[in-house]
């Protein structure tokens, strides 16, 4: 099993690389996914969350209220490290588990936000950067997500720089450019991936 974190600064299009490395034939373990499903309602991850926080990061059903914690905790560095030690143990069990459950001979790429910011370079053998820079982050966060440009630069301020994340990586995906231009850089690193996992 060769075992592959991917990151990425918010609006780089992880998503995107890591759809692509799917449909080569990698198993995707993503920590946004996991992260969402250990704060469902009934877990004691968003029971958690709510002793935290207050009854306020609920919607009237019951469920998280996405935006009302992220305004709380993207502007507040010890508002996020208190919402990260909540949620980051129970992602990194559920990753384990899954892990532990994909083949032998797997390519098992962990789709990490934050693993420049919590140092997490070292749990896996290689690491791929999706990097761009930070105007065309923005200009897809305001324009693809629909953000303000304020809460679009908080967010990414809470992020690692682009530096830090490039020293971390052991192959980098330039997503700067348009769409057709990803995909032959994925299989590229795709390929180098397979070689890596024969080679162990």
């Amino acid at each position: 099993m060769l075992k592959v974190g991917l990151t990425g600064g918010i609006g780089a299009g992880k998503s995107e690389v890591s759809r692509l490395l799917v449909k080569y034939g990698a198993v995707l373990i993503d920590s946004d996914r996991i992260a969402r499903e250990v704060v469902e309602p009934g877990t004691p991850g968003l029971a958690a969350v709510v002793e935290e926080f207050g009854p306020g990061v609920l919607t009237a059903e019951g469920t998280l209220d996405r935006p009302a914690l992220g305004a709380l905790v993207f502007a507040d560095a010890g508002r996020l490290a208190a919402l990260n030690a909540i949620v980051h143990p129970l992602v990194g069990a559920r990753a384990a588990e899954l892990e532990r459950a994909a083949p032998e001979d797997a390519v098992v790429v962990h789709d990490v936000p934050l693993l420049t910011e919590n140092g997490l370079a070292p749990l896996y053998d290689l690491v791929v950067v999706v990097d761009a820079t930070a105007e065309t982050q923005l200009e897809r966060l305001v324009t693809l997500r629909g953000m303000t440009e304020s809460d679009a630069r908080a967010r990414m301020a809470a992020q690692a720089t682009r530096d830090r994340r490039r020293a971390v990586a052991d192959l980098i995906v330039d997503n700067d450019g348009p769409l057709e231009a990803l995909e032959p850089q994925v299989r590229t690193v795709w390929d180098e991936l397979v070689r890596w996992a024969a080679a162990r």
